[in-house]
């Protein structure tokens, strides 16, 4: 079938990336050659995670099966290399493909990857009347070529798993267009694609469904019943099941001769608007591009893992990152979307009874049962949940999902290590340049820019936390008098920083503090061992080890251990634990030495 609209014309010498279908790149109508099966093994994963960093781990297990050479790490260099050549353009300031402290970054923009304007397509179509729905589906089903990736880079089992996905939003899409054609009455257009896919595809019940429905609507009321009765004997067969009650009102309004059955019936029921039970989005949202983008993009993905986690010390920006992705998904979740934070406010972790009836209220569930009775209703609605602030992996276990429809996007200081299978998002602390333009969003451009000497210190001073600078500026919006200068002064001060960073009942040193507390005796007293032995800056395991007076053995176990806890963080690169490089974040280095941490951690050693 022709495209129904024509690309927009592209300056000459425009990238476009492929890989619905085999994987291609096309500079103007000229195919490049794209070298090696494993260098387009490395493509195609960067691809897969247009715009995003991909670690060298990932990249290893995508080019190796089995046990990786040695050279590994030198082979992928070479043709990470070779690959910055083929793809080179004329824009130098932005390279198309980099190196961050996440791992290599492929840069794309949407209209140069079929990939993203697909997702882009079918996103746009959420919630659309019939005729737009249809119109903008039919132009995402165009983008494919054929199976994705194409045979050969199928021999990489992690890139397998992700033409399985992409094939299986293909097929949700395929689904969704037909289901809106059969709202216009286009029946006929849809039957014998339908009946191809659910050959394939024999167990799908939204997919069989539509077929029954399009049969029935081309006058073929016979085989409609049909299809459904050989459904119910396939699902007896094989699973011991019968089908949904969905299916069996489809059936019987079909038996019935009810025209509904083939022109509306197999759309679902388009809700005016998905409830959403979130706190407000920030108007001043500022930095963690990235890793918004790859949140959004997991998030929306069918074939994602059900639960995501973000960490990150406290004040880091979390929770204000997963509200942000929650208020941009939109009409995405068609069930709705909602935040339960799992602490008080006093920081002490709430009873699991107390959280369920929260989620009871803000869902319509009102006198849960119990954590079984909550689980049941996550996988049975298309709903995205934030439990924010997690404290332990027992406090949020039995509210997290076995499958379904239902996502999950869990906020935690700690990694929660006990948790699988998560997908997890470590968040990073604010760049300097994304630091200044917060603080000037709140005091004002020409304040900063009447001494940005003096915006750069109060920053810096912050470490990166957009909670610390947030405050700062809230702080500086009140006190209009104070010269910026004068504020920097006061945070170059360790003994009366934290003290500065109030502004009405918001505190970081409370923030700190329930952090603090929640940590068991023993790694409070090893992480104020840290801060009273280590400087400013990254240290190693030999400076760990002294500072808390043990041998590197149990150094690293602590190390870890606070790691896990979100209290130390260190880089992402694939390096030994005697070579990586630690950290305690600067306000937490702070705390400890301002609370009088340090002291009993050292006197009591």
């Amino acid at each position: 079938m022709p495209r129904p609209f024509a690309q927009p014309a592209v300056p000459p010498g425009t990238l476009g990336f492929s890989v619905l279908g085999p994987l291609t790149v096309h500079r103007d109508d000229r195919a490049l050659p794209l070298g090696p099966l494993k260098q387009r093994v490395v493509l195609a994963t960067l691809l897969g995670a247009a715009n995003t960093p991909v670690s060298v781990d990932a990249l290893t297990d995508a080019v190796w099966q089995e046990a990786p050479p040695r050279t590994a790490r030198k082979n992928l260099q070479v043709y990470v290399s070779a690959l910055r050549a083929l793809l080179a353009d004329d824009d130098q300031d932005r390279p198309r493909l980099t190196h961050t402290h996440g791992g290599y970054v492929l840069r794309v923009a949407e209209d140069e990857l079929d990939l993203l304007r697909f997702r882009s397509l079918v996103r746009a179509a959420e919630g659309q009347e019939p005729r737009p729905a249809a119109r903008l589906l039919r132009q995402a089903l165009d983008l494919w070529q054929g199976p994705p990736l194409g045979d050969d880079l199928r021999q990489s089992p992690r890139l397998a798993e992700e033409a399985e996905r992409l094939e299986l939003r293909h097929l949700t899409a395929y689904e969704s267009w037909a289901e809106a054609e059969l709202e216009l009455g286009g029946a006929p257009a849809v039957v014998e694609g339908l009946r191809d896919l659910v050959e394939r595809h024999p167990l799908r019940e939204r997919l069989r469904s539509a077929w029954m429905c399009a049969l029935s609507g081309s006058g073929r009321q016979a085989e409609a019943l049909a299809a459904y009765d050989d459904y119910r004997q396939l699902l007896a067969r094989e699973l011991g099941l019968e089908p949904g009650g969905a299916m069996a009102a489809r059936y019987r309004e079909i038996l019935a001769g009810d025209d509904r059955a083939g022109a509306g019936a197999a759309a679902r029921p388009r809700a005016a608007k998905p409830p959403a039970a979130l706190p407000p989005d920030l108007v001043d949202f500022t930095g963690h591009g990235e890793e918004l983008r790859y949140l959004i993009g997991h998030l929306e993905d069918d074939g994602a893992g059900r639960i995501v986690l973000l960490s990150g010390p406290a004040g880091a920006g979390k929770t204000t990152l997963a509200v942000r992705a929650a208020h941009l998904l939109g009409d995405r979740f068609a069930d709705g979307r909602i935040c339960v934070s799992l602490r008080d406010a006093e920081g002490r972790t709430r009873s699991l009874s107390t959280v369920l009836a929260e989620l009871g209220q803000r869902t319509g569930q009102v006198g849960l049962s119990g954590p079984e009775a909550w689980r049941e209703w996550l996988a049975e609605h298309h709903v995205l949940v934030i439990l924010d602030d997690v404290p332990d992996e027992r406090a949020v276990r039995p509210l997290l999902p076995s499958g379904g429809r239902g996502r999950v996007l869990l906020t935690a200081r700690g990694q929660l290590g006990g948790l699988a299978p998560v997908h997890r998002l470590s968040v990073p602390p604010l760049g300097t340049a994304e630091s200044v333009q917060l603080l000037a969003r709140l005091v004002g451009q020409d304040r900063v820019r009447a001494d940005r000497e003096a915006a750069l210190r109060i920053v810096r001073a912050c470490g990166g936390s957009p909670l610390a600078v947030r405050v700062s500026g809230m702080r500086l919006a009140v006190l209009r008098h104070v010269p910026l200068r004068e504020f920097a002064d006061r945070l170059a001060d360790p003994a009366g920083a934290l003290d500065e960073l109030t502004s009405g009942d918001v505190s970081v040193r409370q923030w700190l503090a329930h952090g603090w507390e929640a940590l068991p005796e023993e790694w409070g007293r090893d992480a104020g061992r840290l801060a009273a032995g280590t400087g400013e800056g990254p240290f190693g395991l030999t400076e760990a080890a002294e500072a808390l007076g043990c041998d590197e053995r149990h150094a690293v176990r602590v190390v870890e251990a606070l790691i896990d806890a979100g209290m130390v963080t260190s880089p992402c690169g694939e390096v030994t634990a005697h070579a990586a490089q630690y950290e305690l974040p600067h306000l937490i280095r702070l705390y400890a030495r301002g609370s009088g941490l340090v002291t009993t951690a050292v006197t009591s050693g």
